[in-house]
């Protein structure tokens, strides 16, 4: 669906079926949400983990999270994912490379999660372009491609014996912090544009209504009727 395919006056119509509280809601979400920040999974194993990192990026902001099925096919866990699978984008990769292609096409810095040398420490990390937050594999990291590809490595400061941390748990602390930074921001713009909210709009007042085509229906017979 683009902007141009939205009948403004049927979105009118079908949000006046939500109560004022959800429409209320929906508008509050819908100013913080973002493009300028992304995530990318790159095979993660754990099928929790995936649907524990789409639920961060919906607390926090993040409209669009990236999955890349290579080795290991995703379902979404609805019971961890709380409900965010209803509410957050989902673009599915066969590879890799096609989803660093992708992402660099649209304009995204590539940044590699990783705690090893070389790596800039979070709290140092600044946010002066859109970036794309590539998070790998409990247990071997992130793709040698996605190293290669990296604008910039980016790593947790951690002071004890361990080297890492989960990666829902990773994604997390690291999504908490840079949207928070986002919106403090004066300068960046980083909401969603007018014509993404729109589409968001009328994607979430149908996940909300069950019977929005039967509504939807009976809107364009009365249109018919008064012609």
């Amino acid at each position: 669906m683009n902007f141009s395919m939205i009948d403004q006056k049927l979105l009118t119509y079908l949000e006046s079926f939500l109560t004022d509280r959800r429409r209320g809601l929906n508008k509050k979400v819908l100013e913080s949400r973002t493009n300028y920040i992304t995530v990318a999974v790159e095979d993660v194993y754990q099928l929790h983990n995936t649907s524990a990192v789409m639920r961060s990026c919906e607390v926090f902001g993040v409209q669009n999270m990236h999955v890349i099925e290579e080795l290991n096919k995703k379902k979404i866990d609805r019971e961890i994912a709380m409900g965010a699978q209803k509410w957050v984008d989902v673009n599915r990769y066969n590879t890799t490379d096609q989803c660093i292609s992708d992402l660099k096409k649209a304009g995204y810095q590539i940044v590699a999660t990783t705690p090893h040398e070389g790596s800039i420490v979070l709290n140092e990390f600044t946010i002066e372009r859109p970036m794309a937050l590539f998070f790998g594999t409990e247990t071997a990291g992130l793709s040698d491609s996605v190293l290669k590809a990296a604008d910039v490595k980016l790593k947790i400061p951690m002071v004890g014996f361990t080297e890492s941390l989960n990666i829902s748990v990773s994604a997390a602390i690291i999504l908490q912090q840079l949207t928070s930074k986002l919106r403090n921001s004066a300068v960046i713009d980083w909401e969603l544009t007018p014509e993404e909210q729109l589409i968001k709009r009328m994607n979430w007042v149908k996940q909300t209504l069950k019977s929005h085509e039967k509504i939807a229906q009976r809107y364009y017979e009365e249109l018919e009727k008064e012609k």
